[in-house]
């Protein structure tokens, strides 16, 4: 006799995010997984890198074994991949008419039952949903749940709903991430079933939080480099050896408030306001469209500081990456 899930997700897009989304979702015991790509050869990509996003990197028998109890399944067609879902995740490319008519081919084919979800990195619910009729009610379905990548090892989840979307969906999404189990666990582990934080915005904004406050380090970095302030090795080593430590323990405000001493992040910003002030003032203001020198600069520096991205460098990176989520979730406990 089949076993029923009772999490029945399809999963459409199977790029780095989407690959990544799948071995996050695989964790849970009581998921079963519908993938569709429309590349002819996202199998071959499901075999060769699945395996080690489970950390089963030597297993070959961990794809058959996945497809043989009906925990995986492999789509030819969105409508194959939806059929009995109920819940619906898209990575499709990062541009709002394609994510638009996808909705609303889903939309056509799916009851209004079923939670929606997009991996978006940018694109609101709302914009997405705007193309759907009403009567298929997917703005109140649909929200975003941003995965930072890699999302099978990194813990934030942020859950973007539009001004539409149901709040009972809100919490059902809320309750569902907060309820992976965190790499290497199969779910027995208490501290690894606590591994992912999902964050709820209160309202929709462009970038959403996590990547608006990337893109404004970004774009602080990139003047720095393209004005000749300083190397962009040097930059980056300036961030690990400062900001990034730092804000892995306590982020941003709770790091200003303990520098800030007794008076608390108050005192702080009262005592710093001209330099504060005189930097803010000061921030560069850049383009990244068209030709821009500082572009030119920037790449090539970063390029010659540290050549090609290889997948032995991914896997240190993401090695080293473990070890402080993991180093975080034992501190916070001890607090």
């Amino acid at each position: 006799m089949a076993t029923e899930y009772p999490h029945r997700i399809a999963l459409l897009g199977l790029g780095t995010i989407g690959l990544s989304m799948l071995a996050m979702h695989l964790r849970r015991p009581d998921t079963s997984i519908t993938v569709y790509d429309p590349r002819p050869n996202y199998e071959s990509q499901i075999r060769s890198t699945l395996p080690s996003l489970l950390d089963c990197p030597e297993s070959t028998t961990l794809i058959d074994d996945l497809l043989r109890t009906s925990r995986l399944k492999l789509a030819s067609t969105v409508a194959e991949a939806i059929q009995n879902a109920n819940i619906i995740q898209e990575q499709s490319p990062e541009v709002t008419a394609s994510k638009q008519a996808l909705w609303k081919e889903v939309a056509g084919l799916t009851g209004p039952d079923v939670h929606l979800w997009s991996s978006s990195s940018g694109i609101s619910a709302s914009v997405q949903a705007s193309g759907c009729e009403a009567a298929d009610r997917v703005a109140e379905r649909l929200l975003v749940a941003h995965p930072f990548n890699p999302p099978h090892l990194m813990p934030l989840i942020e859950i973007v709903p539009g001004p539409e979307t149901n709040p009972e969906r809100i919490e059902f999404a809320r309750k569902y991430f907060g309820d992976v189990p965190g790499p290497g666990a199969s779910g027995r582990d208490q501290s690894a079933s606590q591994h992912y934080r999902p964050i709820t915005l209160h309202k929709e904004i462009p970038g959403f939080v996590g990547n608006r406050l990337a893109f404004a380090l970004l774009r602080e970095a990139c003047y720095l480099v393209g004005e000749g302030v300083v190397s962009a090795k040097d930059l980056d080593s300036l961030v690990t050896a400062s900001l990034g430590p730092r804000w892995a323990g306590s982020g941003v405000f709770e790091s200003y408030h303990a520098g800030g001493g007794e008076g608390g992040i108050g005192a702080f910003l009262q005592k710093l306001t001209p330099t504060i002030q005189d930097v803010w003032g000061e921030l560069g203001q850049i383009d990244i469209q068209g030709e821009q020198t500082w572009k030119d600069v920037v790449i090539k520096q970063t390029e010659d500081a540290y050549g090609p991205y290889t997948p032995e460098t991914r896997k240190k990176k993401e090695e080293m990456l473990r070890d402080v989520v993991e180093l975080q979730k034992k501190k916070w406990g001890e607090l």
